[in-house]
């Protein structure tokens, strides 16, 4: 699963990367979890790519309640094109949520130690995710989305069994395109990411105290003498 993650790029360093069509002002954030909003990229009939923010947990189009995005931050790719609450949305309303990188927690004994996980080469991760519009009875329409998953690469297997989606830049225009709806040919981009690109070391426990914790010193690696303080 994805239940944390971090999202520290400067708005300019997100829009030169991904190519996006118009830059977005936002500050860094260290600590997002479930049900907040996030920023995520879709594309236009054009192929331009924008930024946009929605709260992360899906809602699905045709929900009774708004509670069940509580429950649907994540997705799992190997069921993401045939279950009822991410079906229409993977055929038609994909999208990429860029992040820094995320956080996962170990269990040690009878504890659980946070690790953050990132790519080595620095550049934001693309994670594949999915999007959808749902209608209250009253009020303003919501437009929520989560994050799709996948098999922990050899990387993250002592760590997790579970790891976003992370998408290959040469995939991105084809997982966004919003006239691209075989799941023939979108489910092969649904794969562990490789693992010689990425890294990982365990973070604070400061992690847990959301709303409380959202500074840079969330992704950075914690001294050896105090690992399992």
């Amino acid at each position: 699963m994805c239940g944390r993650f971090a999202l520290k790029e400067t708005p300019k360093k997100l829009s030169e990367h991904f190519k996006l069509a118009a830059e977005v002002d936002f500050s860094p954030a260290y600590n997002i979890a479930p049900s907040l909003p996030i920023y995520m990229i879709t594309a236009d009939t054009s192929d331009a790519r924008l930024m946009r923010k929605m709260r992360w947990g899906l809602i699905p189009s045709w929900a009774k309640d708004a509670a069940i995005g509580n429950k649907l931050s994540n997705a799992r790719g190997e069921s993401v094109a045939e279950k009822p609450s991410f079906r229409s949305a993977f055929k038609a309303r994909r999208c990429i949520i860029p992040a820094s990188g995320f956080y996962e927690w170990q269990a040690v004994n009878k504890t659980k130690q946070p690790w953050y996980i990132s790519l080595r080469s620095g550049e934001p991760m693309a994670f594949a995710g999915i999007w959808e519009t749902w209608h209250p009875q009253e009020g303003e329409p919501i437009e929520t989305c989560c994050i799709i998953t996948t098999a922990g690469n050899e990387l993250m297997q002592p760590i997790h069994d579970r790891m976003p989606v992370v998408l290959n830049p040469e995939n991105w225009a084809q997982w966004l395109s919003p006239t691209e709806r075989n799941p023939d040919t979108l489910l092969p981009l649904i794969h562990p990411h490789d693992s010689a690109l990425m890294q990982a070391w365990p973070a604070s426990k400061e992690l847990n105290k959301v709303g409380m914790r959202n500074d840079a010193g969330l992704t950075q690696p914690l001294p050896p003498t105090s690992l399992f303080d």
